[in-house]
């Protein structure tokens, strides 16, 4: 489309119409989203992100889906997420895995992948800990594709390869008692012949992230653009945000010329879908803010109000452990907060503490 034909809309159309997209305005008993899966990073955050649409974890899985990161996702789904993850090619592949520790091993591609996942079968045939999978699975494939680890004195295979592999094994992830644990799905699948679905998931991201640009959609994906490029679906707008263009799904058109940011306040948890959005100096202009919001190690949830955020909270448990107990949530504002806002945080606290087990909760504002 050229530049004459594009839609111009603003940043706070673009932001209202993802807080709908997602399922943030509690508007569906099961989130759309969920096309994308909900990401699980730290442990535990996936039942906050679901709690804050007003949604459960029922009928879902955790695997690890995108990027390698454990995600939940809706169990009936899971073959056709397996195809659309695959890689495109060698190259695709190669480009996934490929880092210093295994540089030989990645040019591998496609072969890597599929050795790894036909590991996974044969080690994950019962409950069993990542580590001792890991052993069984480093054992198995290519020695290319492990490396030498001094500290424990022995071979390991690549965690991207790993990570990535393990849903093309048909394998399911849970955590027990601190630790990792790997099962084999109760559905299994074959390993994927060749990629399949693969704009779908690029259509997905753009439905409920978009306006975005190819480069955003393949970072999410874990690809390079190029990839995203060679599967790039048909049916889409070209949208102008603030002078910049992205693309939309045509038909979601209607939606984002009519979003307008209503007064809802919701907790968001790190990784919440919202916050996986691959723009965030549009999410989060300034960017000081920005590095609060993503940090790289034991980053915050993200307070929202209406479409913005509005500043960063952390809870933390108290009382009997593995159930029971409260949870005090502390709410850092970027400016002061309404005393409307500082009313539907409390409430939402009570939806964070119901989805971490506990009893209940106490805010308390930074």
């Amino acid at each position: 489309m050229s530049d004459a034909g594009r839609i111009d809309v603003t940043r706070e159309q673009v932001l209202a119409y993802r807080v709908a997209a997602q399922g943030l305005d509690r508007s569906l008993a099961a989130p759309e989203v969920l096309a994308l899966g909900v990401q699980d990073t730290p442990y535990g955050s996936a039942r906050i992100a679901l709690a804050a649409r007003g949604a459960s974890p029922d009928g879902l899985e955790l695997v690890w889906s995108f990027r390698g990161a454990p995600h939940l996702h809706r169990r009936a789904g899971l073959a056709a997420l397996a195809g659309a993850l695959w890689p495109l090619d060698d190259a695709d592949a190669t480009a996934r895995i490929s880092t210093a520790s295994i540089r030989e091993g990645a040019r591998l591609g496609l072969a890597a992948f599929r050795a790894t996942a036909e590991a996974f079968r044969a080690a994950v045939t019962e409950p069993t800990a990542k580590g001792e999978v890991s052993t069984a699975v480093s054992a198995a494939v290519e020695p290319s594709l492990t490396y030498w680890c001094a500290t424990c004195g022995a071979r390991h295979i690549s965690g991207l390869l790993f990570q990535q592999a393990a849903l093309f094994g048909s394998v399911g992830v849970a955590a027990e008692r601190g630790r990792t644990v790997l099962s084999p799905l109760a559905e299994p699948f074959p390993v994927p012949e060749a990629a399949s679905g693969t704009a779908g998931l690029v259509r997905a991201y753009l439905r409920f992230l978009g306006p975005a640009t190819p480069a955003e959609a393949a970072a999410f994906l874990g690809t390079k653009p190029a990839v995203v490029r060679a599967v790039w679906p048909d049916g889409l707008a070209e949208v102008a945000v603030d002078g910049r263009s992205a693309w939309l799904p045509e038909s979601r058109l209607p939606e984002l010329r009519a979003a307008t940011s209503g007064d809802a306040v919701r907790l968001l948890p790190p990784g919440d879908p919202y916050l996986q959005a691959r723009d965030r100096a549009l999410v989060v202009p300034e960017r000081g803010r920005q590095k609060e919001v993503w940090r790289s190690i034991g980053g915050p949830g993200a307070v929202l109000a209406g479409s913005e955020v509005v500043g960063i909270w952390r809870a933390r448990s108290h009382g009997a452990g593995g159930g029971g107990g409260t949870v005090e949530v502390t709410v850092t504002a970027f400016a002061p907060l309404p005393a409307a806002v500082r009313r539907s945080v409390e409430a939402e606290a009570g939806r964070v503490a119901a989805a971490r087990g506990a009893e209940g909760a106490r805010v308390r504002f930074a």
